[in-house]
């Protein structure tokens, strides 16, 4: 049996949702403004700084991005033609291929984050206290 939903829960899930929206085409709009790729391509150079080999298998890469990835292979074919990022074979699965992030991919990485930064605290953080934060990051936890 199916639990039925309050009005209020409605209106705070659309809410949310909306909320995200707005916060990321302003986050797109600002990145864009200063000059640099889009959100994905910082989201796809992050994760893939992050592992101890700067490489992820495809399926792995795709797990871990926060942000939806439509198609992910065409990202990376566009990503590779700026030599952000590479494909490398697997050693023990020849259908299988890693994707590694380049010195200029890291240099890139590096380069945004302050634009993305600032855009994170203009279109977020700037609109609740410390406390607000925190006590947003746990209610969001439960999701």
């Amino acid at each position: 049996m199916t639990k039925k939903v309050d009005a209020t829960a409605i209106t705070a899930w659309a809410r949310l949702i909306r909320a995200q929206k707005t916060a990321l085409e302003g986050v797109e709009a600002d990145l864009k403004k200063d000059g640099f790729p889009p959100l994905v391509w910082y989201d796809v150079l992050l994760e893939l700084e992050r592992t101890d080999k700067g490489r992820l298998r495809h399926g792995d890469l795709n797990a871990e991005l926060l942000l939806p990835k439509h198609n992910l292979s065409r990202l990376i074919d566009r990503m590779e033609k700026q030599a952000l990022v590479s494909r490398q074979s697997c050693e023990n699965d020849g259908r299988g291929s890693f994707v590694c992030i380049s010195a200029k991919g890291r240099r890139l990485r590096k380069e945004m984050w302050p634009a993305y930064e600032a855009a994170i605290a203009r279109h977020f953080a700037s609109r609740f206290s410390l406390d607000e934060t925190k006590i947003l990051a746990q209610l969001l936890a439960r999701i």
